[in-house]
């Protein structure tokens, strides 16, 4: 089965380019302004979009999307609504890749068969679960390849030669390199160490490799893009959303237009990168 993600990879080889992925919060800071940043993404030069699903206790996030996580949960955020909005955002793209990334924890106590029902259904592609290690696949990467939808797993610096196929053996989409030991938010990527790890999972897969975790500037992403095949950014794009909020932490109407803003320079950035490389 091709999904959307292996579809968009396909058409950006064509194009001698890499992606450009954005990460938002659901529901931050509500959910009809979440909505309406998500569906001016691609228009602002989105290729794949991830979704962050709300949960209390964010083990792999810096203080920017843990607070993103809390204004959304504050605001009435759920799993379910999240769907929802996955479904709102369908309803006038049908192109555009969405992957929901996470913790399990919300998805255990939904229901495994039911969430992998709805989030088919709703319109996701892939799934991002932090806290869910290659050991316990059968708990929901296998339902979920079985359900169509790609199971993306996470690469890190301290993915050695030894560790890295078990981490590849059931991925599919693309492998998610994260280019720092830490959370999100906490370091600058650096694309050299970058651009060394990616070659060396490229001789384990065949897949994409996109790399997250650093890259706040449109310089980054150009860096990060010339040898990744794709370019992940969340932090920043969140703290444009809390930029853009009044004093009680509501939108305003600055805050879609400050997002899409700050992504179309960053795809900018990544779109650039196929000038450096040739």
């Amino acid at each position: 089965m091709t999904t959307r993600i292996d579809a968009k990879f396909a058409d950006l080889r064509k194009q001698g380019r890499s992606a450009f992925v954005t990460f938002v919060m659901a529901g931050d800071p509500d959910a009809k302004t979440s909505l309406d940043i998500v569906k001016a993404l691609p228009k602002a030069g989105a290729d794949i979009i991830e979704i962050g699903m709300p949960f209390t206790d964010p083990m792999a996030d810096g203080p920017s999307i843990q607070a993103a996580g809390l204004r959304a949960l504050k605001g009435g955020m759920t799993l379910r609504k999240t769907l929802e909005m996955v479904r709102g955002f369908r309803a006038d793209d049908n192109g555009t890749p969405i992957v929901l990334m996470g913790y399990y924890n919300p998805i255990y106590i939904y229901g495994v068969d039911a969430f992998l029902a709805d989030a088919k259904a709703a319109g996701v592609d892939g799934l991002i679960i932090v806290d869910l290690p290659p050991e316990e696949d059968t708990e929901l990467c296998i339902p979920a390849m079985k359900a169509g939808l790609n199971f993306i797993r996470l690469a890190t610096p301290t993915t050695d030669d030894k560790r890295l196929p078990a981490v590849l053996a059931n991925t599919s989409g693309f492998v998610y390199y994260v280019s720092i030991t830490g959370i999100t938010g906490s370091a600058a990527a650096d694309s050299k160490a970058v651009g060394e790890a990616v070659a060396r999972i490229k001789r384990h897969t065949e897949l994409p490799v996109c790399v997250g975790f650093g890259i706040r500037t449109p310089e980054t992403a150009r860096a990060i893009a010339e040898s990744a095949n794709g370019a992940v950014v969340g932090t920043a794009i969140v703290d444009a959303v809390r930029g853009s909020l009044d004093a009680e932490g509501r939108a305003t109407p600055k805050t879609v237009t400050a997002v899409a803003d700050l992504v179309s320079a960053l795809a900018q950035g990544v779109r650039g990168a196929r000038q450096a490389a040739e």
